[in-house]
C-alpha cells in the first residue's frame, strides 16, 4: 500500500500538494481503513436486517421482503441524488470535512437503527445511510488528489480490495453477533464508524489545497448537472457507458445468484455462503495484488479490455455450467473482471481537471446507482420468465449479463481510438 502514494504527485498539484504528499501514506491508509470499516459496518447488519424487519411485521416473510425491496430502492435513490452533492461539496470545501462528516453521520445512523422502535424509524435510518454512504465518491476523489496519475488504478484497486474484505468479514461477524441479540450488530457498526471518525479527526490531512478548489454550484451538484461533466468529452461518454453497462451486468450477482444456485444446483445456505466467501477472496486477490502488475505490463487501456473479456467469459461459464462444481470455474474469471474498473477510473481521472475530481466521482456514483435501481428487476424478471411456462433456461440472466459485457467490450474498443495518446 505504501508504494501507491508517490511524491511525484506534487507535479500534478504544485504548491499546496507538497504538504499533502508528505502525509500521503498515512492519508491513503486512513481512506483504505475508512472504506473497509464502512463496508464492514454495512456487512455486519446484512444478516440481521431482514430478521429485524420481519419482527416489525409479525414475522410475515412476504411482507418483510417487500419492505426490504423498498429499503434497497430508497438507499440507491439517496446515493443517486447525494453522491454528486457530496462530490461537489468536497471540490469546494475539501475532502476532509466531507469524509469526517460521513463517518460521524454513519455512526449516528447506526445508533438510530439500533434503537428504532418502529419500521418507520428503521426506514429513516436506511435513508440516512444512503446519504452518508455516498461519500465513497469523495474517498475516490481523495485518492486522485494524493496519487500520481500512473498509480491511480493500483490505488483504486486497493480500495476495491477494502470493499471485498468488508463484505467477507462483515456478514460473518454480523451473523455471530445477531445470534446474541438482533440489534447488537447495529451497535457494533456504530462503534466502528465512530472510532474511524475519531481516528480521521486526528490523522487525516486535507488533500485539496485552497487554490485548487472549485465554487459550489447547484447546477453541477445535482445528478443531471453532474452528468453534464461526463458528457463533456466523447471519451468520457464512452467510459461512462462502459461503467454503467458493466455495473448493470454486475447486479445479476447480488440479485439472482443465490436463487439461481439454489434452483439449478440445489445448494443450501452453507454452500451458497462458502461460495460467496470464495468470490470475495478471489476478488481481494485480484484487486490487491494483480492490478499493479497488469497496469505495469499492459497499460490502462489494454488492462481494461482484458478485464472486460474475463467478465464476459465468467458470466458465460456461470450460465452454461451443468453442475455447481463446474460453475466455480467462473469465479476466478469474474474476479479478473476486477481489472477493468480501476483501469476505467484511472483513465477517467486523466480526462478531468483536478478541481473537478469530486464532481467526477459523484457523477460516477450516480451512474452506478441508476444501474443498481434497474438491474434487480431486469435480472429477476428474466430468471422468472425463463423457468416458467415450460421454459427451462435458468442461466438466462447470466447469458444476458455476458451479452451486456460484450457490448461494453465493443464500446471500450471504440473509446480507445478517442483517448489522447499517452
Amino acid at each position: 500500500m505504501s508504494g501507491v502514494v508517490q511524491s511525484e504527485a506534487e507535479e500534478a498539484a504544485p504548491d499546496g500538494q507538497a504538504q499533502t504528499s508528505r502525509h500521503g501514506r498515512a492519508a491513503f491508509a486512513f481512506i483504505f481503513v475508512t472504506v473497509l470499516l464502512d463496508m464492514l459496518a454495512l456487512g455486519v447488519i446484512m444478516p440481521v436486517l431482514p430478521k429485524l424487519v420481519e419482527s416489525f411485521v409479525g414475522h410475515d416473510t412476504a411482507t418483510a421482503a417487500r419492505y426490504l425491496g423498498l429499503f434497497g430502492t430508497a438507499w440507491a435513490l439517496m446515493q443517486f441524488f447525494f453522491a454528486p452533492v457530496l462530490g461537489a461539496m468536497s471540490d469546494r470545501f475539501g475532502r476532509r470535512p466531507v469524509v469526517l462528516m460521513s463517518n460521524f453521520g454513519l455512526a449516528l445512523d447506526y445508533v438510530l437503527m439500533a434503537w428504532a422502535p418502529t419500521l418507520v424509524w428503521l426506514f429513516v435510518g436506511r435513508v440516512i445511510s444512503g446519504i452518508t454512504s455516498a461519500s465513497v465518491s469523495t474517498a475516490f476523489a481523495y485518492i486522485a488528489d494524493v496519487t500520481a496519475p500512473e498509480k491511480r488504478p493500483q490505488a483504486f484497486g486497493l480500495i476495491g480490495a477494502a470493499f471485498g474484505a468488508g463484505f467477507i468479514l462483515g456478514p460473518a461477524i454480523g451473523g455471530l453477533l445477531g445470534g446474541m441479540d438482533p440489534r447488537l450488530p447495529f451497535w457494533v457498526a456504530a462503534g466502528l464508524s465512530f472510532a474511524n471518525a475519531l481516528y480521521g479527526l486526528f490523522v487525516l490531512p486535507e488533500s485539496l489545497p485552497p487554490e485548487r478548489r472549485a465554487p459550489f454550484r447547484w447546477r453541477s451538484a445535482n445528478p443531471v448537472g453532474a452528468l453534464r461533466l461526463l458528457a463533456s468529452q466523447r471519451a468520457l461518454v464512452g467510459l461512462s457507458a462502459v461503467n454503467f453497462i458493466g455495473q448493470l451486468a454486475h447486479v445479476v450477482l447480488p440479485s439472482t445468484y443465490v436463487i439461481y444456485a439454489s434452483y439449478r444446483y440445489g445448494w443450501d445456505e452453507k454452500t451458497v455462503g462458502l461460495t460467496l466467501a470464495l468470490v470475495g477472496v478471489c476478488s481481494m486477490i485480484v484487486q490487491g495484488g494483480a492490478i499493479a502488475p497488469a497496469i505495469k505490463r499492459f497499460g490502462e487501456r489494454t488492462t481494461l479490455l482484458i478485464g472486460l473479456t474475463f467478465g464476459m467469459l465468467g458470466f458465460l461459464v456461470t450460465a452454461v455450467a451443468p453442475t455447481g462444481r463446474l460453475s466455480w470455474l467462473g469465479i476466478p474469471l469474474l474476479a479478473l473482471w476486477g481489472l477493468a474498473s480501476p483501469a476505467t477510473q484511472g483513465l477517467m481521472t486523466r480526462l478531468v481537471d483536478p478541481t473537478k475530481q469530486g464532481q467526477l466521482q459523484g457523477a460516477n456514483s450516480s451512474v452506478q446507482s441508476v444501474a443498481q435501481l434497474l438491474g434487480p428487476g431486469l435480472f429477476t424478471l428474466t430468471f422468472a420468465t425463463f423457468i416458467a411456462h415450460g421454459h427451462d433456461l435458468p442461466g438466462a440472466p447470466f447469458y444476458l449479463a455476458a451479452l451486456l459485457m460484450l457490448v461494453t467490450l465493443a464500446i471500450a474498443m471504440q473509446v480507445m481510438t478517442w483517448l489522447p495518446r499517452s
